[in-house]
């Protein structure tokens, strides 16, 4: 006859349950994430919630439904390689490759313009001295066809300035013009300026009205003051204006009327 000890029958039931409360909780644990619902036959299948399932069938799941997808999320997008410093474009360019840039003139073509510049100032200088006629008087004025006249006790160099500057007081105004070549078809403002006094020996090369805000000396003149800024250039000979900006309403760079002259550089030549 066996006989049971009191309370052991109980102990085995106590583990038994422990042991189904254990299984429930892994049952539950397995179903974390997921709810169950019914397929049309009515059997129970899980469906996903938006929670992240940390567990191997999750993960599984969750990388063949990205392979699944990635087909449908494919954009046109383009890798773009940037090229920077040190990039081989394939241009066989030698460091030490000097040669000037296309379209750029050569040493001997310069050299060549310089003379033909110098050969056409030196002609027009010639023409001043033999066959260009200027008329003095007691005061600087401006006669009816355009050209100014010098005073008499002027220094021959201001006379040559007023004489060079009769030659094109009436040509039209062109930008540009003069810079290229001293005889031009129009003048602009500080090609106007460089023409006088190149004729009078006092500039080799034409400027540009940035550059002459440079020119000579600060400060005005006895007889020839130059005002300059980086957009436009006048001077005064002997008392009369010459100036491309006025030229519309006179007919003549030559005029007896004066203008502003704030926001310009005054210079002048030394000794005159």
């Amino acid at each position: 006859m066996e006989i049971q000890a009191p309370g052991a029958g109980s102990g085995r039931l106590s583990r038994i349950a422990a042991f189904a409360a254990l299984a429930l909780c892994g049952m539950t644990v397995a179903a974390c994430g997921r709810d169950l619902g019914e397929n049309a036959d009515g059997t129970k299948t899980a469906k996903e919630s938006e929670e992240v399932v940390l567990t191997p069938e999750a993960a599984r799941e969750g990388r063949a439904n990205q392979r699944d997808d990635e087909p449908k999320r494919r954009t046109k997008a383009q890798v773009v390689q940037v090229e920077g410093v040190g990039v081989d474009r394939g241009l066989a360019v030698s460091p030490t490759d000097d040669a000037p840039s296309p379209g750029a003139p050569t040493d001997a073509e310069v050299r060549t313009e310089l003379r033909q510049a110098r050969k056409s100032l030196a002609s027009f200088k010639k023409h001043l001295n033999t066959t260009a006629f200027l008329q003095t008087g007691p005061r600087a004025r401006v006669l009816r066809d355009g050209t100014a006249i010098a005073p008499d006790n002027a220094p021959d160099v201001v006379k040559r300035v007023i004489m060079a500057g009769n030659e094109i007081a009436k040509f039209p105004y062109k930008w540009g013009g003069g810079h290229g070549a001293w005889r031009d078809n129009g003048y602009d403002c500080s090609g106007s300026v460089s023409f006088a006094l190149a004729g009078a020996g006092l500039l080799g090369r034409p400027l540009t009205s940035g550059l002459f805000m440079n020119y000579g000396a600060p400060g005005r003149g006895k007889w020839i003051t130059i005002y300059a800024n980086p957009g436009h250039i006048f001077m005064f000979v002997a008392g009369l204006r010459f100036d491309t900006s006025g030229q519309g309403r006179a007919g003549t760079r030559w005029q007896e009327d004066t203008r502003s002259t704030a926001g310009f550089a005054e210079r002048h030549i030394p000794g005159l």
